[in-house]
């Protein structure tokens, strides 16, 4: 994941990862699997103590996608140690020409997504989505979206 620098024998990882609600929904269910490699990667990220990133629209997403008192404490409690990424008027601005280009190009982009890639491309951030769209969003555009290792045969 990313580009890696050797100290003392420890990698540490030089990128930093936004994770998207499709991968947080996956990994805080009771039933959370490995099987998902995004969500085995978040895993390794947090046991590793990678930096990662959230936004106030991806906690929103969450609290509105799970229902209960327990449910909302739980993320909340969790999301309370991530640094939220804040949106600014010209991550909006970018974000609208982004999708505008997209849709140009025949892919359709919702506009939460498109935010969400903007804030990837600005601060050079990866992206963890199990979301389909930001891969043909990647194509169109700097974002960087993490992808599995390739098996070496």
């Amino acid at each position: 994941m990313g580009s890696l620098i050797r100290l003392q024998g420890r990698a540490f990882s030089l990128v930093t990862l936004l994770v998207d609600t499709s991968v947080w929904s996956l990994a805080l269910r009771r039933d959370a699997s490995r099987d998902v490699a995004q969500v085995a990667a978040l895993i390794r990220a947090i046991e590793r103590g990678d930096p990662l990133l959230t936004t106030g629209l991806i906690l929103q997403e969450l609290l509105q996608g799970f229902s209960g008192p327990k449910a909302r404490e739980l993320i909340l409690e969790h999301f309370a140690a991530l640094p939220l990424l804040v949106p600014d008027r010209n991550d909006h601005v970018a974000a609208a020409d982004l999708r505008n280009a997209c849709r140009r190009s025949g892919v359709q982009v919702g506009t939460i997504d498109a935010l969400l890639a903007q804030l990837c491309i600005r601060h050079q951030l990866m992206l963890l989505s199990t979301d389909r769209d930001f891969a043909a969003l990647a194509t169109l555009s700097p974002l960087k979206l993490w992808q599995p290792p390739t098996p070496v045969p």
